[in-house]
């Protein structure tokens, strides 16, 4: 719930910057290292967005890999948990290097 009152902060302040009335769409990019359920993400977001200026929008998740820069091979291998070991030689020294987005990509609005 508190991630989509964030999210519906940031849609506020951005309306009085831009000075757009109504939201129809947001698109989200999440990562599986945020750590985000996406089914009680689409819930939350309907039940906080009720009564605003999103009411009725549509949400939109990107969902994005998980990557990490392995310091031992040199290669980018994919992962899907923060403290995975690299899938090429099995160094845990691993840099994320994507997959720990939950940040809005874009908007829809009136």
């Amino acid at each position: 719930m508190s991630i989509c009152e964030g999210i519906m902060q940031v849609l506020e302040e951005q309306s009085r910057v831009q000075h757009y009335q109504r939201i129809r769409t947001v698109w989200l990019e999440v990562g599986p290292l945020a750590m985000v359920e996406t089914d009680a993400l689409r819930f939350c977001f309907e039940a906080v967005t009720r009564n605003t200026l999103a009411d009725q929008a549509r949400l939109e998740i990107i969902e994005r890999p998980g990557e990490a820069w392995c310091l031992q091979c040199a290669q980018t291998v994919p992962i899907h948990n923060r403290y995975d070991a690299c899938t090429q030689c099995g160094s845990y020294q691993l840099q994320v290097t994507q997959g720990d987005e939950l940040r809005i990509k874009e908007l829809e609005v009136e």
